[in-house]
């Protein structure tokens, strides 16, 4: 009998192959990050984080010129998969591993768009090994995705595929339910202490990110709560006051620099995060960030 994963709900993955998609990942990963070649890396990541590897590579290239092959592998073991049963396309499953780097949990999560596409991975969080959420499992031992289609009830606070919205609208106005802290309150309080200065002033602009480009995954928690990814970019624009030259001193920036420092540079950045968002009657719920990875991609001077 055929199964066909575009409209029956069938887990999104087995978890042999699970394994082999993560050991996958870390192959292309430590192979492009030797021979610094973007094209390595774009076999293995998508979305957000194809754009921070892409970025890597381009700004190591100029600094160690020839490849890096002594870069030190990544290893990723001890997973515990989160797959979730589901009808269509993008799919999605959940790696939750430990890592050489250090001591927290990394959380990379998969995503495939169709039968005849690889694996992917779209998004790395690292979070302490106390913070990872548990998420809801049916009798099958299979985790439940949150329904994203027009029309389903998520039961959240907020739609996961609408939490970057929320976010960057709350980076411009201070508004929304989220948890104060430093990727919330005190990125705000940062933004404030250089938006007018004696020697220069800065622009920002916020940017949500969606489907299909950059879907926002998410998985069911106990409590009714749900853990969300999301794709946000951010642009900073550092205006010089008459007679003042803007100064590039960070080897990264210098190494994916254009244009020339005349007045102006405009820093682009891609941030991608793990948040907790509570069940709709959640009494005083608020958003919680688990983790925001965030990173220059791309700096233009005029």
């Amino acid at each position: 009998m055929t199964v066909h994963g575009e409209r029956e709900i069938v887990p999104s993955v087995g978890r042999a192959e699970a394994a082999k998609v993560l050991k996958a990942f870390t192959d292309g990963y430590n192979e492009g990050y030797r021979k610094l070649d973007p094209a390595v890396i774009a076999r293995v990541e998508t979305g957000a984080l194809a754009e921070i590897g892409k970025a890597d590579l381009a700004a190591q290239s100029v600094q160690t010129p020839g490849g890096n092959p002594k870069y030190p592998s990544l290893v990723l073991d001890d997973a515990r998969f989160a797959i979730p049963a589901q009808a269509g396309w993008p799919k999605f499953f959940l790696a939750d591993t430990r890592s050489n780097r250090d001591a927290n949990r990394w959380l990379v999560v998969f995503t495939r768009y169709g039968v005849k596409e690889p694996w992917k991975a779209a998004y790395l969080s690292i979070v302490s090994p106390g913070k990872v959420p548990e998420f809801t499992t049916g009798k099958d031992g299979h985790a439940e995705a949150v329904p994203t289609a027009a029309g389903k009830d998520h039961g959240l606070m907020a739609d996961p595929g609408k939490v970057s919205a929320a976010y960057t609208d709350f980076l411009r106005t201070g508004k929304g339910s989220f948890v104060p802290g430093p990727r919330t309150t005190g990125l705000r309080e940062e933004r404030d202490k250089v938006r007018r200065t004696a020697t220069f002033w800065t622009e920002f602009i916020d940017t949500p990110e969606k489907a299909p480009a950059f879907p926002a995954p998410a998985l069911r928690t106990k409590g009714g709560g749900a853990l969300v990814f999301f794709t946000a970019h951010h642009r900073e624009k550092r205006t010089m006051a008459e007679g003042l030259r803007p100064a590039v001193t960070d080897p990264r920036t210098k190494a994916l620099l254009k244009g020339e420092l005349k007045r102006s540079v405009t820093y682009t950045r891609v941030s991608e995060a793990a948040v907790e968002v509570p069940p709709r009657d959640a009494d005083g719920g608020m958003i919680n960030f688990l983790n925001r990875i965030d990173t220059m991609t791309a700096a233009q001077g005029e």
